[in-house]
């Protein structure tokens, strides 16, 4: 029994070396990957940001890092686009009052789905399910225009608001639906109990409770109306109504008078806010995103 013991003792802490040899292994490919897909998404960004500030001699010489750095092509591209500050607020106040409008939507429709329950509820989530399927940008391309233009919004900044809504509406609605589902009906309940109506009681108790739910919806529609372009340029004629996705596509087809840091600056100006706005929000974000996924 005890050759037996010591015949077997000897092999046991070579397979458990063995075993975190194998986790260790598999750890280092999985952070391998990760730093793969992180380099593939930072390093068109930083030859962007670098491109911007380069001399045009080393842009022609088509070095990483610039031998001399230019901050004048940011000054050149004001400048040269006298709307831009213009096309900037544009893009900033479309994409706020896109959120806001949106998101508000989306909570109401959220709570009333899952704590109000009308009638035909169902049919109003297969709905929104099935509308996701359809290309509605481009399918309903024609009969958005035809609204604007009878609503007297065409060529309109502010009127590219409602069409702006409707891109992400579905899916924010769903959203919502799940981060309301989270919350147990036994608080809202006690709410009412307390005497509050439902308006309070989506405020004092829902809105709290759903906050990871509400940044999800606010990126989401955040990015969509930031880089909108195609309805932009559709339901507006006048440069000065039109926002920053059109003027980078204006500053690319005349191409003949920009030089690639110049066009480089103008990418960095619309794609910072982005940014920003991803990086300060980005652990809300992951966590109401995997909150959703996880009711779902």
């Amino acid at each position: 029994m005890a050759t037996t013991l010591n015949a077997i003792h000897p092999t046991a802490p070579p397979r458990r070396r063995l075993g975190r040899l194998g986790r260790g292994r598999a750890a280092i490919v999985r952070h391998a990957v990760i730093n793969l897909f992180m380099l593939i998404i930072l390093l068109p960004l930083a030859w962007v940001l670098l491109m911007s500030v380069k001399s045009l001699p080393d842009a022609m010489r088509g070095t990483f890092w610039p031998r001399r750095f230019d901050f004048t092509h940011y000054r050149y591209v004001f400048e040269k686009i006298d709307t831009l500050p213009i096309n900037l607020f544009n893009s900033i106040y479309v994409t706020a009052g896109t959120v806001v409008l949106t998101s508000t939507c989306a909570v109401l429709a959220g709570y009333a789905l899952v704590h109000l329950k009308p009638r035909g509820r169902d049919f109003i989530i297969a709905a929104f399910l099935v509308s996701l399927y359809f290309p509605v940008r481009v399918v309903s391309l024609i009969s958005v225009y035809e609204t604007q233009h009878f609503l007297g919004l065409i060529n309109s900044t502010s009127g590219l608001i409602l069409p702006y809504v409707t891109l992400n509406l579905a899916i924010s609605v769903l959203i919502m639906r799940s981060m309301f589902q989270l919350v147990p009906h036994e608080l809202m309940e006690a709410a009412k109990i307390d005497g509050a109506g439902p308006w309070r009681t989506l405020w004092l108790v829902g809105v709290p409770m759903v906050r990871n739910g509400l940044v999800v919806i606010f990126i989401v529609n955040f990015v969509t109306a930031w880089g909108e372009f195609l309805l932009c340029t559709t339901l507006t004629n006048d440069q000065t109504a039109r926002t920053m996705p059109v003027v980078l596509a204006g500053a690319q087809g005349g191409l003949g008078q920009w030089s690639w840091p110049n066009l480089a600056a103008v990418y960095v100006i619309v794609v910072t806010p982005g940014i920003l706005a991803f990086s300060f929000a980005q652990k809300l974000f992951f966590k109401g995103l995997t909150e959703g996924v996880v009711k779902g």
